[in-house]
């Protein structure tokens, strides 16, 4: 399935400085559907080169992780469970800054 990832806020950081990542992820079982909590242990994998600690949290983003599925935040439609569809946009933006 493909998908385009965007890193803000400093997270781009965690994946060699690179923003938009266009990715190809499938289900994790043949006619099974695509949820955020297998994207999100498949870009800890295979996206984050470093600290994957400052992006997740256990089986979820940390918090101060904005997360955004095609311009609507994911706790409007069910965070973890949240079925992404071909072509979706997901957006990941850190709201924590350092001083």
């Amino acid at each position: 399935m493909q998908l385009t990832l965007e890193f803000g806020g400093g997270l781009e950081l965690l994946c060699d400085s690179v923003k938009i990542h266009n990715v190809n992820v499938e289900p994790q079982a043949e006619g099974k559907k695509l949820t955020m909590k297998h994207l999100l242990s498949w870009v800890r994998t295979n996206l984050i080169k470093e600290r994957p600690e400052m992006f997740m949290k256990g089986d979820t983003v940390r918090p101060g992780v904005l997360v955004l599925v095609n311009d609507c935040d994911w706790e409007l439609s069910g965070q973890l469970e949240t079925v992404l569809e071909e072509k979706d946009a997901v957006v990941f933006i850190s709201t924590l800054h350092g001083g």
